[in-house]
């Protein structure tokens, strides 16, 4: 063969081989980019997941932060009355007026809000701990002055929550304590029903707040239960309903502080 020839053929044949790397390159490239892609969307994708899964957490988080905090739907959870108070001990904190004081009988007297009196009963023998702090904070005038702070507004969720002398549901007596007395075991609250409110998940969480149920609410039991149902309203209700509570909340929501701020006058028990 020709030296000519011969260099031509070379040439094209090193020419050859080097497309074949050049594409063997392209090749290895594109399969590289493609695993990367699969990566990124796999990291992608778990990342969203793990979003949405803390968006969840907070959320609920939110919805357990306690009382005077606006809900996004008054679907009540436990948290819906819940009272900060210290963590879940499962024992009464700070000096808890005796459950002997109740004495095992029934007590009346009357709760006035905004000059609206409400006759209340209470029931120191299902609720002897929790009606024997009610009457202790009476007898010192605690509730005098303060303000019903909560309302909610829901078609199965009617509370007005009462007892924080701090007004932003975050006060107490200076002590807590459980258990949980006498609560529904279907969470179901009738009209007129008064009951503790308390943390979500702590028993022993209870001190002066309560919520007067002015309209049939279900609120389901979360892991320590429901509520500690004290007693009822047996007169004023509808008072209460016309001038407070159909009034509804602040800034149109369906829970959060009342349009028509209750202020207790006076709360008395005998």
């Amino acid at each position: 063969m020709p030296v000519s020839a011969k260099r031509q053929n070379d040439r094209e044949a090193r020419q050859a081989r080097e497309r074949l790397r050049a594409y063997q390159a392209r090749q290895a490239v594109h399969e590289h980019t493609k695993k990367r892609r699969v990566r990124d969307n796999i990291i992608a994708g778990s990342v969203v997941v793990v979003v949405l899964a803390l968006a969840v957490v907070l959320q609920l988080t939110y919805f357990a932060a306690g009382p005077g905090k606006p809900v996004a739907s008054p679907k009540a959870s436990a948290s819906s009355t819940a009272t900060p108070a210290p963590a879940a001990t499962g024992k009464n904190e700070g000096d808890v007026p005796s459950k002997s004081i109740a004495d095992g009988r029934t007590w009346t007297g009357t709760l006035t809000i905004n000059g609206i009196p409400l006759g209340v009963s209470l029931d120191g023998a299902k609720a002897p701990q929790a009606v024997s702090s009610m009457i202790s904070l009476t007898k010192k005038n605690f509730f005098d002055g303060t303000v019903c702070h909560r309302l909610t507004t829901g078609a199965t969720f009617k509370v007005l929550q009462c007892g924080d002398p701090k007004g932003d549901g975050t006060g107490g007596p200076g002590y807590s304590f459980g258990p949980i007395e006498n609560a529904p075991a279907d969470g179901k609250y009738t009209a007129g029903t008064i009951a503790m409110a308390r943390q979500s998940g702590n028993a022993h969480s209870n001190g002066s707040q309560f919520f007067i149920v002015y309209g049939d609410t279900t609120i389901p039991n979360d892991s320590a239960g429901g509520y500690s149902v004290i007693g009822k309203v047996t007169s004023g209700l509808d008072k209460l309903k016309t001038d407070v509570t159909d009034k509804g909340v602040q800034g149109g929501g369906d829970d959060g502080k009342p349009v028509v701020s209750p202020k207790i006058d006076s709360f008395t028990l005998q």
